[in-house]
């Protein structure tokens, strides 16, 4: 019973584990830069996006939609899909932290929390309908 209701939600528990170490990567880029150095909140998180999203890439591809890229092209298309959705999941990253931080004088980490949870779970819809399900 529970193997087949492991088997049937792979992906989503898959997703979870690796994006869960994405979201450390990030938060730990982030709150390193943001707390520890003069940093600009949202060069950091730039810098903390660039990171996660490189390492969700592999893991995404390699683990968790086990895509096998027959050729260079289909890589590049792969890879380009990824990051295409990625920056749109970004510009809301942005406009959260910037609403949340700057207008709102929330806690940097706290909002970069609840940010996270919002844009991971855009991230994940984008990654299971659109990239890793279109390329061949």
């Amino acid at each position: 019973m529970i193997t087949k209701y492991i088997q049937k939600y792979q992906s989503l528990i898959e997703y979870a584990v690796w994006g869960t170490c994405a979201f450390l990567i990030n938060l730990s880029v982030f709150t390193v830069l943001d707390v520890w150095t003069p940093m600009n909140y949202q060069i950091a998180n730039a810098i903390g996006w660039l990171l996660a999203t490189t390492f969700a890439f592999f893991t995404n591809k390699l683990w968790v939609f086990a895509t096998h890229a027959t050729s260079l092209k289909s890589l590049l298309r792969e890879m380009w899909s990824f990051y295409f959705f990625r920056v749109v999941t970004l510009l809301m990253d942005i406009v959260i932290l910037f609403v949340g931080i700057s207008l709102l004088k929330g806690n940097d980490i706290v909002v970069k929390l609840i940010d996270q949870c919002i844009t991971n779970v855009a991230n994940y819809f984008f990654s299971r309908w659109y990239i890793f399900k279109t390329i061949k």
